[in-house]
């Protein structure tokens, strides 16, 4: 067989940016400037032979967020001036004390294993913050995890399987039918009206159950629109999955970012508890502690159902990190300072989205969007911005080649007319932003 010869050869790829992103391809589309030469490998086959996948992943595509965000770094990194509004991720630093907390406890020899569910004293003071709520919880109902998306992998794997038809509220977070498939059971996208910020309601469910369908994964305040359920609307939701024996997997990592009314946004612990039949609540604290990194999530359902997610846990990947538990039981076991701490950084999402919905009405009223009352993230229609045949990840490669800003299209979230901003950065970097698109899209 032919093979490339060793040496500084190069290839430039065809294609789509966006589109190649999300494929895994960080390629420019022809003529385009970005990224740039990529390196062959020298000495491969031309055609190597195809590789064989097991059918547990053969379906499985990459995470687009996480492409976009990781390209826009890659072309910052080529000297780009790159504005990257693609990442879910705050840019407040963790809080320094929480930090401290898990210094301390590495330097103190907490260094070793931990029961595969987490700490026990962990698991007791997320207990002690959901009984606050009026949850009916024990320490065990609790299983920590490596960040709330392992807490949701772990539900589906462990409730879900062939046969099983999972709802999926859409647009979604694009790891949640990723989650599904790998379970082996099927995604199913039930939309809300648009006029509704879609918001399911009980008829829309209702038109997509089927006798396969076992479960339902929503998110509120949602990520990507960052619409919020109102307390009655949840609990109509919550009702019909009781009534239908469909367990509900509720993902609140956003419940404390929430502008749209007083305190934080109404979850599953906020109904009456004769409304929640079988459920799985997600959170974690990622989002409100700004700990991203730090990869500490948790889910909290009945105990059988804790008791079997723990066991999946504890041959999957063990216990989370220490020393991370370590600065989340600092969160949780100082309610007040974390309270103060996450508000600080909830009035300056409050403050972005007001900016970014303003300069939207003021030098892009062509496009659309959703109010976001909660979480930080802006979903805004670009269909009309787009040629014949296009999508939103042709919008979104021509404002990143053209404008330099980094978005994601909404095709990754189900929803092909829009595009998702995040306003998780800087009021000035936001109104830059906005303002090249405004001069590129021809709206200022």
């Amino acid at each position: 067989m032919r093979r490339v010869p060793a040496g500084p050869v190069v290839a430039r790829f065809p294609g789509r940016l966006i589109a190649g992103a999300l494929r895994g391809n960080l390629v420019a589309r022809p003529g385009g400037s970005i990224p740039g030469p990529i390196p062959c490998r020298p000495s491969l086959p031309i055609d190597p032979p195809p590789m064989t996948f097991s059918e547990n992943v053969a379906r499985l595509q990459p995470s687009a967020t996480m492409a976009v965000s990781s390209l826009a770094k890659r072309l910052r990194a080529e000297g780009r001036d790159i504005i990257d509004l693609s990442a879910g991720e705050p840019d407040f630093d963790t809080p320094s004390w929480l930090v401290d907390a898990a210094v301390e406890g590495v330097r103190a020899g907490a260094t070793r294993y931990t029961p595969a569910a987490g700490m026990p004293e962990l698991r007791a003071a997320i207990a002690r913050s959901l009984v606050a709520r009026g949850a009916d919880a024990a320490w065990n109902d609790v299983v920590v995890t490596a960040g709330a998306k392992q807490a949701l992998f772990n539900a589906c794997f462990t409730f879900f399987g062939p046969g099983d038809e999972v709802m999926i509220a859409s647009p979604y977070w694009t790891s949640y039918p990723e989650m599904v498939t790998l379970s082996r059971a099927e995604p199913v996208f039930v939309q809300g009206p648009a006029e509704r910020n879609f918001v399911l309601r009980p008829e829309d469910l209702e038109a997509a159950r089927t006798g396969r369908t076992r479960g339902l994964i929503m998110c509120s305040p949602s990520n990507p629109t960052g619409a919020v359920y109102e307390r009655d609307e949840l609990a109509a939701v919550a009702r019909w999955a009781r009534d239908n024996d469909v367990r509900l997997i509720n993902d609140e990592i956003y419940r404390h970012i929430h502008f749209a009314g007083a305190g934080t946004a109404p979850g599953l612990l906020e109904l009456d508890p004769e409304d929640i039949g079988p459920f799985v609540l997600i959170d974690g604290v990622s989002k409100a502690f700004a700990m991203t990194g730090w990869r500490i999530g948790f889910s909290f359902c009945e105990g059988a159902g804790a008791k079997k997610m723990a066991a999946f846990q504890s041959h999957t990947t063990s216990n989370p990190a220490t020393p991370s538990q370590l600065a989340a039981l600092a969160a949780y076991g100082d309610v007040e300072r974390s309270l103060a701490d996450i508000a600080q950084m909830t009035e300056a999402y409050d403050r972005r989205q007001r900016l970014v919905v303003s300069l939207m009405r003021e030098l892009l009223p062509e496009l659309s969007f959703v109010e976001p009352g909660g979480a930080f993230y802006l979903f805004f229609r670009v269909d009309s911005a787009c040629g014949p045949g296009e999508g939103s990840s042709d919008f979104c490669t021509r404002v990143l080649e053209e404008a330099g800003v980094a978005l994601v299209p909404g095709s990754a979230f189900g929803d092909d007319r829009y595009a998702r901003m995040s306003f998780a950065t800087s009021d000035d970097l936001l109104s830059e932003a906005i303002r090249r698109m405004a001069r590129v899209l021809g709206g200022g």
